[in-house]
C-alpha cells in the first residue's frame, strides 16, 4: 500500500497520534544520547546532526532485530544506527553499541548498564528515536530511569512527507497505533509512567483500529 491509497479520513486520524506522540522539548545539552533502534535510519543521522552542534560527547546505540528489521539490518539495528552516524561524521570513539534489546524497555534498561559497566552514570540523556516514538520512549524511561533527566528528540520531518518517504506507509500508522495503544496499557505493568491521552486521540485510535491498522497492537 502506498501513501496514496490511504484514505483522507485514515490520514486525518494518522496526523492526530503522530502530533501527540511528539513531545517537542526544545534540545538542551545532556552527557548521552541513547538512538533506540528501528527501521528508520533518520534517527541515526539526526542523532549525528545533534552531535555536530555539541549537544552530547557520547551515543549509545541499542537494539537487536526483530521480524521487521531482519531483512534490512541482519547486522542489528545499532550496528546498522552507528555505522549511519559515522558515515555523517561522528568518530566511533564517541560511540558504544547495546547490541540485544529488543524493545523499549530492554532499549533504556541494557544502555544504563552499558554504561554502568563503562564507570558512566550520566544525570542527563537526550533519547533519539523515530519521530512517533517520542512519547513512548520518554514514558519508558521516566519508568525505568527515573532518576536521570530525559530530552527526547527526532527527525524534524512532516508527517506527510515521512508517510510519502517510506516504503510502507501502512506499517507507520500501525506502527504509531501500537504505540499509542502500548502508552494506554503498559503503565499498570509499571512499564511506562502513565500518559494523560485527550478524548480525541482516543477516537482517533479507535477508528483507525477499525479501519484494520491493528497488525502491531500488543498482544493481550
Amino acid at each position: 500500500m502506498t501513501a496514496q491509497d490511504i484514505t483522507d479520513e485514515h490520514r486525518r486520524d494518522a496526523q492526530t497520534l503522530w502530533d501527540y506522540h511528539l513531545l517537542g522539548h526544545e534540545p538542551r545539552n545532556t552527557e548521552v544520547a541513547i538512538v533506540l533502534g528501528s527501521y528508520d535510519l533518520g534517527a541515526a543521522r539526526h542523532a549525528a546532526e545533534l552531535y555536530h552542534q555539541g549537544r552530547f560527547s557520547l551515543i549509545v546505540f541499542t537494539g537487536a532485530t526483530n521480524d521487521y528489521t531482519i531483512d534490512v539490518f541482519p547486522q542489528g539495528e545499532a550496528v546498522a544506527f552507528r555505522a549511519a552516524a559515522i558515515e555523517s561524521g561522528v568518530p566511533e570513539s564517541a560511540t558504544m553499541i547495546e547490541d540485544k534489546a529488543t524493545n523499549s524497555g530492554a532499549n533504556i534498561t541494557l544502555s544504563r548498564e552499558l554504561l554502568s559497566q563503562a564507570g558512566l552514570v550520566p544525570t542527563s540523556v537526550t533519547l533519539i528515536a523515530m519521530p512517533f516514538m517520542e512519547r513512548r520512549a520518554f514514558a519508558t524511561c521516566r519508568a525505568q530511569w527515573s532518576e536521570v533527566e530525559v530530552v527526547c528528540a527526532s527527525q524534524p520531518i512532516a508527517f506527510a512527507d515521512y508517510l510519502s518517504f517510506s516504503a510502507d506507509p501502512r506499517h507507520v500508522i500501525c506502527d504509531m497505533v501500537g504505540d499509542l495503544q502500548r502508552i494506554i496499557e503498559y503503565p499498570k505493568y509499571g512499564y511506562m509512567i502513565e500518559q494523560v491521552v485527550p478524548e480525541e486521540v482516543h477516537a482517533a485510535l479507535k477508528r483507525l483500529i477499525v479501519a484494520g491498522y491493528d497488525r502491531v497492537l500488543p498482544k493481550s
